[in-house]
């Protein structure tokens, strides 16, 4: 956990803290810079009259990195601060900013920071403190990347006007894989991408560098991010031929200095595909020859390269199974190849059958608890936030914690495939974090699976989080302002799971928009509120899946098709008598693998948390809840909330009118405008459907809805599903 203290100069604090932002529109932004806009904070002025608080930075030793924080220091702080920042050699009598590591320089080494055994091998220590009787800010740290964190994690205090009085700041990362999933294709198409193409223009590479691969890999760095998987989880075997493995040590070449290695995703069937075998059997001796010849040619080419992420026998995708072994015997093929150069596997435990199963939740742990301990020490186990398939809401994975041997690494998805994809405000924060906080009581009461995913209740070392990325090119990155939020908060979480959502988004806001109170409070309430508007007007009660089949974009409970396991009527089970998933002892009974008291708690329609009451049991219509409201009534009152919440937000946004640039202010209007009118597609179409079995009426107050159920079902939308729009609901008066 972060321990921060108050550190600084009391000048610096008071010119940092001093005087509200001006009440004036701020020049146009396009949002390209994200987070890392350093610009004037709030009494800057009166800290560039005081030339004792900064007056040079002394950089000791001399690295890559090194001279990237050395950089980002110095154009940080001119833009926050209005300082120069000159090089010099010694602390001079007004003071200066020293930063480096104990055995670069003789100087860090002299301070003897005890702080420093805590902070890792990635970790930082920010310090005021004196050096020669003169004053001094230190950004100190093990290994070089440190620094760099420290100097990123100095310049968010600076920019957020924190309280840096006294600063005493030691910082260390308590995952180690931190990583960013992108479901990019070579054809710079993205599965899940709704912020334009691919950042990656595998074309042009090696021989081109893009300016945008340093500002991307200078956003990573910033968060701790220090992974990459360049390539979509539907793999594509070309990514492994000597060609391709030259575009890819090109991009690794960039993102090295900021601490980040790259990673592949691999087709289980490469050795027949690429190496041209008869079989990709993970026991015939030929096939293990191939993967060690392999990695060898790929650590030739990128010496530190990670690993494999592999998705096998799922959804089509070609695995283990294919030859009768299990997911164990298949990892510990490409791991023993990968072993000698120290590269790691990961391997995703989403995985279902070509058979349509009783209960689709279930067949991940059913799959891969009995290979508990059969995995070798450098393979994880990806496992998503919930059992299904990033739902708005899903109940944590009952994995976690049922796989002592095993280490679990936390998959959550940047991108919001269904969450209303590049349009809608959901700030997903809170979404994470209450999966992070969740007991699976596997140790008993207080085994979080945020303490699991840390390695502290098993001692795992191999620890990771990865989060599907939500970036493209598009200038704002991401598809829209507020989606920018979602890869912040992945990578604040990912270096520590017990921030809070909401100290995330003030400080996210603080960095994006203005240190104002007038805005932050606003933004962060509206941020804090947005997911569960989501949940409200999408999925209430413990629903899942209900989106259109294939894009996942819409309303469609009413959808069916081939496969039912994808389709929304599966899970909702609505009839005459009521609605909901009977996954108790009486239905599929996934209730039972959970552990005690929650199974009983999940079972027992008296103790269900309101939140996954369809989830776990199939519930008349007319039935009366605990909280005296039937069924009917309260899933009326759930979708209302949403729309109403969206109308909420829409308002309080147009109240910052002059306290935002206007561009970025008329996008994210622009895109609330949708929200509300998606909000009500969901609500009518979705109500409609439901009262088709229920027969209820609305409660009294309610408005009913502006289309009969024939409306939204003919409705064919989006027409383009990288950028989701349905016309024809936002035209509705």
């Amino acid at each position: 956990m972060t321990r921060a203290f108050r550190l600084l100069p009391s000048l610096l604090a008071a010119a940092l803290l001093g005087g509200a932002a001006p009440r004036t529109s701020p020049r146009p932004e396009d949002g390209y810079e994200l987070w890392l806009r350093y610009r004037r904070v709030a009494g800057a002025a009166r800290l560039r009259e005081d030339r004792a608080a900064l007056t040079g930075l002394l950089v000791a030793g001399d690295s890559p990195t090194l001279r990237i924080a050395r950089d980002e220091l110095i154009r940080g702080l001119r833009g926050l601060l209005g300082v120069p920042l000159p090089a010099v050699d010694t602390v001079a009598r007004d003071g200066a900013l020293v930063i480096g590591t104990p055995a670069g320089s003789p100087l860090v080494a002299a301070l003897h920071l005890a702080a420093l055994d805590s902070a890792g091998p990635e970790g930082y220590v920010l310090r005021a403190t004196r050096i020669g009787g003169r004053r001094a800010i230190v950004v100190a740290a093990n290994r070089d990347v440190g620094v760099l964190y420290g100097a990123f994690a100095l310049l968010r205090l600076v920019a957020t006007g924190a309280p840096l009085e006294g600063l005493a700041v030691v910082s260390a990362p308590r995952v180690r894989l931190r990583m960013l999933d992108h479901w990019d294709n070579l054809d710079r198409t993205v599965e899940r991408g709704y912020a334009g193409r691919s950042l990656w223009a595998w074309d042009s590479l090696p021989d081109h560098l893009s300016p945008r691969y340093v500002d991307y890999a200078r956003a990573d760095a910033s968060l701790g991010i220090n992974g990459v998987v360049l390539t979509n989880v539907n793999g594509d075997t070309r990514v492994l031929t000597a060609a391709w493995l030259a575009k890819v040590a090109a991009l690794a070449g960039v993102f090295r200095p900021y601490g980040i290695r790259v990673y592949l995703t691999t087709r289980f069937s490469a050795p027949v595909e690429i190496g041209g075998l008869g079989t990709a059997d993970p026991l015939d001796t030929a096939v293990q020859g191939w993967w060690r010849r392999k990695a060898d040619e790929i650590y030739a080419a990128v010496p530190d390269f990670g690993g494999f992420l592999v998705k096998a026998n799922s959804e089509g995708q070609p695995g283990p199974r294919d030859y009768g072994r299990s997911h164990a015997e298949g990892a510990n093929l490409l791991a023993d190849a990968l072993a000698p150069h120290g590269g790691v596997v990961i391997w995703r435990a989403f995985v279902y059958s070509n058979a349509v199963p009783t209960d689709r939740v279930k067949q991940a742990y059913d799959e891969f608890v009995p290979l508990d301990g059969k995995f070798r020490a450098n393979v994880l186990l990806q496992v998503k936030n919930g059992p299904l398939d990033f739902q708005p809401r899903e109940p944590f994975h009952p994995l976690f914690g049922a796989m002592p041997k095993t280490p679990l690494m936390l998959e959550l998805q940047i991108t919001k495939e269904y969450l209303g994809q590049d349009r809608e405000l959901a700030y997903l924060g809170t979404m994470w974090q209450e999966v992070l906080d969740a007991d699976t009581y596997a140790r008993g009461p207080g085994t979080t699976a945020a303490r699991i995913v840390e390695g502290a209740v098993f001692g795992d070392t191999l620890t990771g989080m990865a989060g599907v990325a939500n970036t493209g090119t598009d200038r704002n990155w991401c598809g829209s302002i507020f989606n920018q939020a979602n890869w912040y908060a992945f990578g604040r979480l990912a270096w520590d799971p017990g921030l809070g959502a909401e100290a995330i988004a003030t400080e996210w806001a603080r960095l994006t928009f203005s240190t104002d109170p007038a805005v932050v409070r606003p933004v962060v309430a509206m941020m804090m509120a947005s997911r569960e508007a989501v949940v409200n007007y999408m999925t209430p009660l413990g629903l899942a899946h209900q989106m259109a089949r294939g894009h996942h974009y819409g309303p469609a409970p009413w959808d069916t098709g081939i496969r039912p396991d994808w389709t929304p009527v599966y899970y909702n089970r609505a009839d005459s008598l009521g609605l909901g998933f009977d996954r108790t002892p009486t239905g599929s009974d996934a209730v039972s693998q959970y552990f005690p008291p929650l199974r009983g708690e999940f079972a027992s329609l008296d103790s269900v948390p309101e939140r996954d009451l369809l989830w776990f049991h199939h519930v008349p219509w007319r039935a009366e809840l605990r909280t005296g409201r039937t069924l009917w009534e309260e899933l009326v009152r759930h979708y209302q909330m949403g729309l109403d919440t969206v109308a909420w937000m829409r308002r309080t946004w147009d109240g910052l009118h002059d306290r935002v640039d206007a561009a970025r202010f008329d996008s994210v209007r622009e895109d609330l405008r949708i929200q509300a009118a998606e909000a009500r597609w969901w609500r009518d179409a979705s109500l409609d459907y439901w009262q088709s079995f229920s027969h209820l009426p609305l409660p009294a107050g309610y408005e009913p809805a502006r289309h009969p159920l024939g409306f939204y079902e003919a409705l064919r939308c989006p027409a383009d599903p990288r950028k989701p729009r349905c016309p024809q609901i936002e035209e509705t008066p």
